[in-house]
């Protein structure tokens, strides 16, 4: 599972056990967004290194193939989530008033 689909995870666990509201001192929605994106650019330094590394032959070829697929994915889906995010932010906008 991805860092993001695991803070995603996360965060319907902690709202399906505490009710709607967010535990305290996490921030809610925001923050967990804020996580997940912080993993994201972790993912994809872990990535960078390993495929130095691998280019300087201190590394393993076959480490760096999968961090780079796992920042591929955690880009993915960083992506698809800006896309909804923008999608829900139309919608909103078009409501009448």
């Amino acid at each position: 599972m991805t860092s993001v689909a695991a803070a995603a995870a996360a965060a319907y666990r902690a709202a399906a056990g505490a009710g709607a509201a967010p535990p305290a001192g996490e921030g809610g929605f925001g923050g967990m967004l804020q996580r997940a994106l912080e993993q994201g650019v972790e993912v994809g330094r872990s990535a960078e290194t390993a495929s130095t590394a691998a280019m300087l032959g201190q590394g393993s070829v076959t480490d760096a193939v999968l961090a780079i697929s796992r920042a591929e994915l955690a880009l993915q889906t960083t992506v698809a989530v800006r896309d909804r995010v923008v999608a829900a932010y139309q919608d909103v906008m078009r409501m009448p008033i």
